[in-house]
C-alpha cells in the first residue's frame, strides 16, 4: 500500500483561504470612497477673515435693541419725575386743606370777635368805674374776647400787623385818607376793623386809613439817611 505524502488540508487553512479570497459587501455593490477636493488655503483665510468680520461689526438688531433700551429709559426716568411732581402736589393739596379746613368757621368767629369788641367800647372806662355791675360785665366780656383770641392763634389765625405799617394793598383795605404832611404817605395811621391771615393767606383785609400830603417813602428814607449822616459828623466833631 503506498502512502499518499500529501496530507488533507486543515479546517484552520481553508478559513484562511477563504478569507482571502472573499470579497466585502461594499466592493460587490460598487460603492466607492468619496473624493476630498484638494485644500484651499487661500480660501479658508477669505471665510475666516469675512467671519471675523461679522462678529467685529455691530449688527442692525444689536443697534435697534440699543435703541428701544433708551426710548424705554428715558420714559422711565420722565415717569419717575411726573410721579415725583404728583406726590408733592398731592401732598401740598392736603396740606393746605388741613391748614385751611377751618376757614369758613373762623370768618364767621372774627364776626363774633367784632361784636365782643364793640361792646367793650360801648361800655367806657368812666362809665364801668361809676357803675359795678357794668364794671363786672365788661371785665367777663374782655375775658371771652381774650380767650376766642388765644384759641384762633393756636389754630393758626394771626391778626394783620397794620398801625404804623405802609399800606399793602393784599392785606389792608383803604377806607378813607388822612390829610397828615408829618407822615409819610400811605402809612396806616387808623384801624377800622382788624385784619386776621390763616397760615400765609388772608381770611380778612384790614380795614384802615391811609396818610396822604406827607414825603414820598423814597424821599422819607432819603431824609433818615441825611439825618443820620449829621448825627455821625457831629459826633465826630465832638469826638475831635
Amino acid at each position: 500500500m503506498i502512502e499518499n505524502d500529501q496530507k488533507p488540508d486543515s479546517p484552520e487553512s481553508a478559513q484562511v483561504a477563504g478569507a482571502d479570497e472573499a470579497v466585502s459587501p461594499k466592493e460587490q455593490s460598487g460603492w466607492a470612497a468619496p473624493e476630498v477636493p484638494p485644500a484651499d488655503p487661500a480660501g479658508e483665510e477669505a471665510r475666516a477673515d469675512a467671519a471675523i468680520d461679522e462678529l467685529l461689526a455691530p449688527s442692525a438688531a444689536i443697534e435697534q435693541l440699543e435703541a428701544e433700551k433708551a426710548d424705554l429709559t428715558d420714559r422711565l426716568v420722565r415717569l419717575a419725575a411726573d410721579m415725583e411732581n404728583l406726590r408733592k402736589r398731592t401732598q401740598r393739596d392736603v396740606d393746605d386743606t388741613r391748614k385751611y379746613a377751618v376757614s369758613g368757621f373762623a370768618g364767621d368767629m372774627l364776626v363774633v370777635g367784632d361784636n365782643l369788641r364793640r361792646a367793650l367800647e360801648a361800655a367806657p372806662a368812666d362809665k364801668r368805674e361809676a357803675d359795678e355791675d357794668l364794671r363786672t360785665l365788661a371785665e367777663g366780656v374782655e375775658m371771652t374776647a381774650r380767650e376766642m383770641e388765644r384759641l384762633l392763634e393756636k389754630n393758626g389765625i394771626t391778626r394783620i400787623a397794620a398801625a404804623g405799617e405802609r399800606f399793602d394793598p393784599h392785606r389792608h383795605q383803604a377806607m378813607f385818607e388822612v390829610p397828615d404832611p408829618s407822615v409819610t404817605a400811605g402809612t396806616i395811621v387808623q384801624v377800622v376793623q382788624e385784619g386776621y391771615q390763616i397760615g400765609d393767606r388772608v381770611l380778612r383785609a384790614a380795614m384802615v386809613g391811609v396818610s396822604k400830603g406827607g414825603p414820598a417813602p423814597g424821599d422819607a428814607a432819603a431824609g433818615n439817611d441825611n439825618a443820620d449822616d449829621a448825627d455821625r459828623a457831629d459826633a465826630e466833631g465832638v469826638t475831635e
